[in-house]
């Protein structure tokens, strides 16, 4: 496994860097969000991990300019903060996941091979209801011609409902997927994404793509037409 640590704390760094080469893996470790950002572009790494309060920018910034740059190299963040809105901003970002300080080198490994594995996966296929279309591989979203951007989360539930087009999804299952699967906030978040995508993908064109169930939850449908 190839691995970049960016992480200003350097005995931290030296002990995560001598317990990863101990067990076989490559490591280039940096100090500071810049160097960190410039390693990571290369996409040379199959894992990032990435400490969120560092020097030069943070942690939230490189992964933001990552994603922005089209580089989906798995990214664990590392922070001393516990609160759930911290959380919440790097997988909204697009964080693959996260470890709080201090940590386990046995959970950390865990996790890191976890990251490999899905990574490792073969390339979804393209989901397309209607004249939308969603290429997992490349993040990018499509209705018709017409490029649609989305955050990650909002391309993270739009990607679980349409992998079970007519099919319902409750609210607890999209948390479940696309959260975590031990969020444990408010579950009406899932409705205000859904107002979102609905502005996005559907608004726009005059279409009704996603369908809600009162009490129940909501269903991918393809639109019946277009107006003219």
């Amino acid at each position: 496994m190839r691995v970049l640590l960016v992480e200003d704390e350097k005995p931290l760094a030296e002990l995560v860097r001598r317990g990863l080469a101990a067990e076989g893996h490559d490591v280039e470790v940096t100090h500071d969000g810049n160097s960190g950002l410039q390693a990571a572009l290369s996409g040379r790494h199959d894992v990032v991990v990435l400490d969120i309060m560092l020097p030069g920018q943070s942690g939230y910034r490189v992964l933001q300019h990552l994603r922005g740059a089209g580089v989906w190299t798995p990214v664990l963040m590392l922070t001393a903060k516990d609160g759930e809105y911290d959380e919440a901003d790097a997988f909204d970002l697009g964080a693959d996941d996260y470890l709080t300080k201090p940590f386990s080198f046995v959970v950390l490994q865990a996790r890191l091979r976890a990251l490999l594995r899905r990574a490792g996966e073969s390339a979804p296929a393209v989901l397309r209801v209607g004249d939308l279309t969603l290429d997992p591989s490349t993040h990018r979203v499509h209705r018709g011609e017409v490029e649609i951007s989305l955050t990650p989360r909002e391309f993270g539930v739009l990607e679980h409902l349409m992998q079970r087009t007519g099919q319902v999804v409750t609210k607890i299952d999209i948390l479940r997927s696309v959260w975590d699967a031990h969020y444990d906030g408010e579950v009406n978040v899932v409705e205000v994404y859904v107002g979102y995508l609905r502005r996005k993908i559907d608004a726009p064109f005059g279409t009704a793509s996603i369908e809600t169930l009162r009490g129940v939850g909501y269903r991918m449908v393809e639109p019946a037409g277009r107006p003219g």
